[in-house]
């Protein structure tokens, strides 16, 4: 087939860029509820509501600041997570970015643990999960969600999401990093996907 007659994958994708603050966490679901809700898609939030949150917790713990009540002036230009949701095919991609480079580390705590659950959670509920480490640094933790049909583009409106004040991260070098980070992510995975839907030849 050439590419002149295939025909383009439809893909769906948005982004932000958070202060990494634990209360990232729940505004990630906002997120994802509110972009799933445009996309005609909310039978999925449920699922990638939890994956998010605790992509979420975890890139906080590595790179932000756990205090639940943190201070303005303990809040740095460089305490920032991007996260990111894309459809495309069949599925729902729950992505977070975070300035570190270490991998998350899946833990098997004991049935009386209050945490360490994440990873396992995200295994049970993801086809898969895995790390991208961008050129421009960080790490992308990424997780895959099956959604059973392929993606088909409707027209939506673009209804902002109102943000709670502060948690959207300032502008400047690191949220420019994870704003690059996410982009970079989504060339290459959407990319690679029209090479295999060969609606762009390989080279």
């Amino acid at each position: 087939m050439s590419a002149d007659a295939a025909t383009p994958i439809p893909l769906l994708a948005r982004s932000l860029r958070l202060t990494a603050v634990p209360s990232a966490a729940s505004v990630s679901r906002m997120f994802v509820s509110h972009t799933l809700k445009l996309w005609q898609l909310e039978d999925h939030a449920e699922t990638a509501t939890l994956v998010m949150s605790e992509l979420v917790t975890n890139a906080v713990k590595a790179s932000g600041i756990t205090d639940t009540d943190p201070k303005s002036w303990q809040i740095k230009a460089e305490h920032v997570i991007g996260i990111q949701l894309r459809a495309i095919e069949a599925s729902l991609y729950v992505e977070v970015w975070d300035r570190t480079d270490a991998a998350p580390v899946r833990r098997n705590p004991s049935l009386e643990a209050e945490g360490g659950r994440g990873l396992l959670l995200v295994e049970q509920l993801a086809k898969r999960w895995d790390v991208y480490r961008p050129h421009v640094g960080g790490k992308v933790v990424w997780a895959e969600l099956p959604l059973g049909l392929p993606v088909e583009l409707r027209p939506f409106d673009h209804v902002p999401l109102i943000l709670p004040s502060g948690i959207r991260a300032s502008r400047g070098p690191v949220e420019g990093q994870a704003r690059t980070a996410l982009l970079d992510w989504l060339s290459r995975t959407t990319i690679e996907a029209m090479i295999a839907a060969r609606v762009i030849p390989e080279t």
